[in-house]
Parts: C-alpha cells; structure tokens; sequence
C-alpha cells in the first residue's frame, strides 16, 4: 500500500516516490549496492527493487522468469477492450507475441528512417529557441526539452503536432501524476484511448504512410493485426515517445548549466556531442521499468514469488562501479560506455535511434544559439520520479541574444 511516512531503512522499506529520492537518488542506490543489491518494499504494492548492472540485466533478459504483463512502477488498472481482449503493446507482451509485433514497427525506427528526421528536428529546435532567445531566460524543461518530442513523435504517427502541449498533459496525467492518483490516470487514459479510436476511425478511411496506417495494413500470420494490439502499441509510441525522450534532453541541458566546463568543451567541439549523450544517457538515465515474477524464484539470492513486482532500475544499473570507472562522474567523453538505459533484453526501447538524434540534435541546436547559460535558480528545479525521472522546471539565464 501507499504510504506517506519517511524511509527509515530504505533496504526493506524503499519509496521510488520520496521527494528526497527523486530529487536526487543516486547516493541510495550507491547505499544500497553495498548493503543489500535488492532491497524490498511493501509501499506501492509492493515491489523489489536491484541495484546493481548484473542484477537488473539477469531479470530484464530472463522473460522466462520474469513477465511483461506489468511494467509500471506501481500498480494500475489493466485495460481491455469491448471485446475483453487486453490492450497489449509490444512493451508489456511476452513471447511468442512479442518479436511479430515489435517486427512490425522497428522499419519506422531504423537509423535511416529516423536520418528523415533530422532536419526537421533541427528547424524545430531554433524555431523553439527563437521564441525566447531575446529574454536571456527560458525554462530549458518546459519551453523546450517538453516541445521537441511530442512534435517528432506526431509525424511518425501522423497526428497533429501543433497538439503537442495536449500530448504532453495527457503523459503527465498517465505516466507521472496518474501513478499516484487513480483518477488523474483514468481521466487521461480515457482522453488517449478516444484520441486514438478516432485517429484510426480516419485512418480507415484515409490511409497514409504513418505508423497508424501502416500497423491496420499490416499481417502477423496471414492474419489483420489484432485491433486491441494495434491500439495499445499507437499509445504507446506517444506516451512512451515523449516523457523519456524530453526527460533525457531536460537532464542533458540541466548538467549543462551546472558544469560550466562540460558545456564550454562541446560549444568548442560539437562532434563530441554524440559521445557526450551516451554518457548523459549512463549518468541521468530517465527510465525504470517492472516486471511480475512468472514463478518463485530469486535474483541474487533473494527470494521472489510468483506475482512479485520487480523494479528495473536502469539509472541505478548505469552507475554501478564493477560496471564502469567512476560511474558517479559525468565523463563526456567517456570511451567505453555499455550503459542500457534504453533497457536490455528482448524488450529495449525500440525508439532508441529516435531518442538519440534528437538529444543529438537538441543540444546541438541549443548550445549554437545559446553557448553560455546557467541555472537561474539551482533550488527552483524540479524533477519528477518513479517511473520516468527528469526536470520539468528548469529556469535558466543566459546573455540576450538578437532573435533569430
């Protein structure tokens, strides 16, 4: 159950949800990785939560122990249709499932088809820019890092991206608020689920070349995709497009703004960027996903039954030290960075070559612009938690700037 008390010993009763854990949550993993590298807690509906790379790399590629039929942090609700066929993506589907469905959409994210992007994330980005380069402040979460990915994703979904604050309110309502407030959640779910029953009404009737269209023209076995499979995974794409992508670039620019020295060495060599994000990636990654254990059974000695909930801390497996030399350094030129903040298993981000041009192209664009900035106030940023961490008010100030 939810609880409001305190963590008193956060390795048998932890709180993803612990203002003082979200805002900065790396010194309890550190803690706990020496200590007990699988803590456990009753709050939330209970959950195990590893803390080590071995450890959560063991449960995200062991689908055999280990389910997807549950991927949220806390528990919530499982949809269904009127048929009473559950809203399945590829996110939250198992084998032999899994690999036809996710088959299907990988072409719409190849390095190639995401190379389609580029320039037009790039015309994004100093349109955005332009919009307050002459106020020598901005809010570098929510006047920025927020509007790039919903309006990326809508292309590829071929749904209005001039919707992109509706987007960005409906994830909030499902993916952060909505964890912890059932009725923010359904609200917002309802909101998406209806939004997606007409896009596809339409699509119906007017066929393009976007996903949607794509995914009702599509066969797995000679048979129509299913449409309860088809509507969860187009939801998906837009939850799952948006809050992780715009956490990650939020998470670059607010590094950026309190290491002054980080910034000045990519304004002074730009084709560093792409290592520099893989290291963003490693040090601030955004995402943690669970899974229900299929049978008793244990991770690192651990006992787990049936039914357990298991917590995926990627940000917690990306600073582990037997993994990485100094993990709790940001090293933007790290060399050798296996980090798997897009997750590991049959189940990592198939949105990843997507996530990266735009954080690639984000700070890029930025930085051209905006060489010189920093935080306005270090105490007014705010992060969200528990399922996707990241800033959502990030108050910067830099020289003013002619408008472009």
């Amino acid at each position: 159950m939810a609880t409001t008390e305190p963590v008193e010993d956060w390795a048998e009763d932890f709180d993803i949800f612990d203002p003082g854990f979200v805002k900065d949550p790396y010194p309890v993993w550190r803690d706990l990785r020496g200590q007990c590298p699988v803590a456990h807690s009753d709050r939330w509906g209970g959950s195990y939560m590893p803390s080590t790379f071995e450890t959560v790399s063991q449960v995200a590629h062991d689908a055999e122990n280990f389910t997807s039929f549950e991927v949220g942090v806390a528990p919530v609700p499982i949809a269904y249709d009127d048929d009473g066929n559950r809203l399945r993506s590829v996110i939250s589907s198992d084998p032999p499932d899994h690999t036809p469905e996710r088959r299907l959409m990988l072409p719409f994210f190849s390095p190639k088809r995401v190379e389609r992007y580029r320039e037009h994330t790039e015309e994004l980005a100093r349109r955005l820019i332009g919009g307050f380069i002459e106020d020598g402040r901005a809010d570098a979460a929510g006047d920025y890092a927020r509007q790039i990915p919903p309006r990326i994703i809508a292309e590829i979904l071929g749904i209005d991206p001039e919707m992109s604050d509706d987007f960005t309110t409906w994830v909030q309502g499902v993916l952060e608020l909505g964890l912890t407030d059932p009725e923010i959640r359904e609200k917002y779910r309802i909101i998406i689920q209806d939004f997606f029953l007409e896009e596809i009404a339409r699509r119906k009737e007017e066929p393009g070349d976007d996903l949607i269209s794509v995914l009702l023209d599509s066969e797995i076995d000679g048979e129509p995709v299913p449409m309860h499979v088809i509507r969860a995974n187009v939801g998906l794409m837009l939850v799952a497009g948006i809050d992780t992508t715009w956490s990650s670039i939020g998470s670059a620019l607010w590094h950026l703004a309190t290491h002054p020295e980080d910034r000045q060495r990519l304004v002074d060599e730009p084709e560093l960027i792409p290592v520099a994000v893989e290291e963003f990636l490693r040090a601030y990654s955004p995402v943690t996903m669970a899974r229900l254990a299929r049978n008793d059974t244990e991770i690192a000695g651990r006992p787990v039954k049936r039914g357990e909930r298991v917590l995926l801390s990627f940000p917690a497996a990306n600073r582990d030290p037997e993994v990485f030399d100094d993990p709790e350094e940001v090293i933007i030129d790290r060399a050798v960075n296996r980090h798997i903040a897009f997750g590991a298993g049959i189940h990592r981000c198939l949105g990843s070559n997507l996530a990266r041009m735009e954080m690639q192209v984000a700070i890029a664009e930025w930085l051209k612009l905006i060489p010189e900035f920093e935080c306005e106030d270090p105490e007014a940023v705010t992060w969200a938690g528990g399922q996707v961490r990241g800033p959502r008010h990030l108050p910067v100030t830099f020289p003013n700037r002619s408008a472009l």
